[in-house]
């Protein structure tokens, strides 16, 4: 009768998810693919950028082969908790609302959000006149939640699948405005050839409320094993020159914050 009872308690323990360790040979990464400079598709098809790079350097620390599939933003999270990869990192912030689906790492990155648009609605937009204007985030994000929330009842908020889609209709005249990272707003809309007449417009936002405390690995709760051999990682690839290489070959200030 014991043996039988022991052998419930593990089937128990295995249907209701209990977190588990697992020996780590092969980890299998996500990420979008469409959010420069941070991830990107190249002409191969193959998934570049700041957090790829991030996410090799710190699969080679553990000494662990990565994987890696691209994800659409918002199927990130119900991808993770359907086990389809092991772990997501594409600049997804750290907040209290993600942290009751999916476990984090601690932050490997923290850039503030901004609002962007044509030099013609700087002096509108410092005034704090934005009724009426249409503002374009990415769905499901920070963003989108914070430009709802106070915004919403103004301006149109604009929400698209992609970042790149926010651009593409910010040049194309199709919004007035957009809010989002400032970094990929920096990288991906304003050095480019062409939008010179676009600029930063107001303060930086940063509340921990709303935009987190940094961008984090997100992982199945499952595998809080995961969680802390990333953040072992993380600070190892600091402390041994690491990230400041991948740093510098995509920014020229330092992302990762006090």
């Amino acid at each position: 009768m014991k043996r039988i009872s022991l052998i419930l308690i593990a089937l128990v323990f295995a249907l209701t998810g209990a977190a588990y360790a697992k020996d780590w040979k092969t980890i299998r990464m996500s990420s979008e693919g469409a959010f420069p400079p941070f991830n990107s598709m190249d002409k191969d098809g193959n998934l570049v950028g700041f957090d790829i790079d991030i996410g090799n350097a710190l699969c080679d620390y553990l000494k662990v082969k990565c994987t890696w599939q691209a994800q659409a933003w918002e199927g990130t999270i119900p991808g993770l908790l359907a086990r389809k990869y092991d772990a997501s990192i594409a600049q997804m912030s750290i907040t209290e609302e993600r942290k009751k689906k999916v476990a984090f790492t601690n932050k490997y990155m923290n850039s503030p959000t901004r609002l962007a648009g044509h030099e013609s609605f700087v002096t509108r937009v410092i005034m704090g006149d934005i009724g009426k204007l249409k503002i374009g985030v990415q769905r499901e994000t920070i963003q989108d939640r914070y430009a709802s929330n106070f915004w919403g009842k103004k301006a149109e908020i604009v929400r698209y699948g992609s970042q790149d889609e926010v651009y593409l209709d910010m040049k194309s005249g199709r919004l007035d405005l957009l809010f989002a990272d400032a970094l990929s707003i920096s990288d991906g809309f304003l050095k480019l050839k062409g939008n010179e007449k676009y600029q930063f417009i107001g303060p930086a936002y940063d509340e921990p409320k709303w935009f987190g405390s940094g961008a984090g690995i997100a992982i199945n709760k499952r595998n809080q094993d995961l969680v802390e051999m990333f953040n072992k990682a993380i600070v190892g690839i600091r402390a041994n020159g690491t990230y400041k290489k991948i740093q510098d070959k995509y920014f020229d200030i330092d992302v990762y914050g006090e």
